[in-house]
């Protein structure tokens, strides 16, 4: 494996672990936006190991996809899609109240598990 794949990979665990760390500590659409972060890192890495060059400056998910030529499990890829939804209003929220309402305890719990199944599939490709 190259070692700039390794180093994406790293990163990405780490930003899941601070999902997590988020998370416990009660901040949830933190934790939302750093499992979209693990999952973009994942791909990144994964799009390093196959191409042999940088991915793209983009935080899409589905883009990175598509561009590594893959697809997820229909459930992961609509997991996916969710998230890469819930980027820009983690990222940049119009109002706290609303996205605290949005991204309970319960919600960003299922957030976080299905985060780990799908960085696990990422690198399962390599």
């Amino acid at each position: 494996m190259e070692k700039r794949t390794q180093e994406w990979l790293r990163q990405s665990d780490y930003d899941m672990d601070t999902a997590d760390y988020m998370y416990h500590g009660g901040r949830y659409f933190y934790a939302v936006f750093m499992c979209h972060l693990a999952i973009e890192k994942a791909l990144k890495g994964l799009y390093y190991e196959r191409r042999g060059q940088p991915p793209p400056k983009s935080h899409n998910l589905i883009y990175l996809l598509s561009e590594i030529g893959i697809k997820p499990p229909v459930d992961q890829g609509r997991f996916i899609v969710k998230l890469s939804e819930a980027s820009i209003p983690t990222r940049y929220p119009d109002e706290l109240a609303k996205v605290q309402k949005d991204y309970t305890e319960n919600v960003v719990r299922e957030i976080l598990t299905r985060s780990k199944e799908v960085v696990t599939w990422i690198k399962r490709q390599l």
